[in-house]
């Protein structure tokens, strides 16, 4: 009997949306790509322990979990108990693959649910805000960003639909739905030509971009080729407009690595001009972009974007245990802030490998990255054995 067999699921309160990126996505992923049946059983295992977490009485799940307890909480720091839309909008790739290999629905159900909450709901100029209260099932702040705090929710819906072989339709009209919107309101051009995503608080534009947002080059790429109204060409044109940008936040700094966010007022544009926003703690949405972008347009110049990525993390953030983020990319005296995250491993390197490598590994026709990069099959009704087998 292996170590692994051994072990049970520890105690104690996590993170609904970390748990399941990370570790359900993680086993799940092991287990399509080695066939081992241990890591499926520990994936349901642990899927039944969150489940409580949609003990809401709108079914929007709580941001905490007690794995003993069963009891749930939400952050104390978020809109008035709210749950966070990038937290209970990234649930679905992991679960509806859970009630694959468990043959139970419920796990599918789960997330469904929260879409039909979402549905129902009155959304300001079409936007999603990103609080909303798992108790009354009202909005919380109208701060509505395609970075942190709501970018994966974006992500999950396009994923949805092409994880489901292009049959998820409720998924593909919500996600153009909310592209549309976000086109309408947030995407601005600064004085220089170039094309961001603005933040926005209750009507009031933020001229923002967070290195988190940066993965929506890579999303719009995902989504352009089913694309309504001909949009196909405009959103490879616009992917390739904000991928631009966000390779411009690189450039304009000394190690050729990007800010944590950057601006486009004030004079500013595509750098931080405020110190906590100056760090880099080996974030891999640039690079993920530039990942997708290379496999729907092989343009070379993705690849070369990437290579210089590789030798900036090389220079300025190799030390001796490892890789570490930084403090100021606008430095080349680098102050590291010692800690390797574990998404340097699960993603950054993971996306420069795949950046480099044929198209036949993982390729999207069969695969889909959850938002950790840990890669989930298509779903294809009675050929799924055939998937996994063909590409390992």
């Amino acid at each position: 009997m292996s170590r692994m067999e051994n072990r049970t699921i520890d105690n104690g309160e996590v993170s609904l949306f970390e748990v399941t990126i990370r570790f359900v996505g993680g086993l799940l992923s092991a287990y399509y790509l080695t066939g081992d049946e241990l890591f499926k059983i520990k994936a349901i295992e642990l899927g039944e322990r969150l489940l409580p977490a949609f003990n809401t009485p709108t079914g929007i799940p709580w941001a905490l979990i007690n794995l003993r307890s069963g009891v749930g909480r939400n952050w104390g720091w978020a809109s008035g108990g709210s749950s966070i839309l990038a937290e209970f909008g990234t649930l679905h790739l992991e679960f509806v693959h859970l009630s694959e290999v468990s043959g139970n629905p419920k796990f599918a159900e789960k997330v469904m649910a929260i879409r039909k909450v979402l549905n129902r709901l009155e959304k300001p100029h079409g936007l999603y805000p990103n609080y909303l209260s798992p108790v009354t099932g009202h909005w919380g702040q109208h701060h509505v960003s395609i970075g942190g705090l709501g970018d994966s929710f974006y992500e999950y819906l396009i994923k949805a639909w092409l994880m489901s072989d292009k049959t998820d339709e409720e998924a593909k009209a919500m996600y153009y739905e909310a592209l549309q919107a976000i086109e309408t309101n947030l995407v601005r051009r600064s004085a220089s030509g170039l094309t961001y995503i603005a933040e926005w608080r209750g009507g009031i534009l933020d001229h923002k971009m967070g290195h988190l947002a940066c993965f929506s080059g890579g999303m719009l790429a995902m989504g352009a080729d089913d694309a309504p109204a001909d949009k196909s060409k405009h959103y490879m044109e616009l992917a390739a407009e904000i991928t631009f940008t966000c390779h411009e936040s690189y450039k304009r700094s000394a190690t050729k690595l990007g800010p944590e966010a950057f601006r486009f007022d004030g004079g500013a544009d595509a750098v931080a001009t405020r110190m906590n926003d100056k760090y880099y703690i080996l974030r891999p949405e640039v690079i993920e972009t530039y990942m997708h972008m290379w496999r729907f347009t092989h343009d070379p110049r993705y690849r070369e974007w990437g290579w210089e990525a590789v030798q900036a993390l090389e220079q300025y953030c190799r030390v001796d245990a490892g890789f570490s983020g930084i403090r100021d990319v606008y430095s080349t005296l680098p102050h590291h802030d010692d800690v390797q995250q574990s998404f340097f491993l699960a993603e950054t390197l993971k996306y420069l490998y795949v950046l480099f490598s044929e198209d036949e590994l993982l390729s999207p026709e069969h695969w889909v990255f959850n938002t950790e990069a840990h890669p989930l099959p298509v779903i294809r009704r009675n050929t799924q054995e055939q998937v996994i087998t063909n590409d390992q």
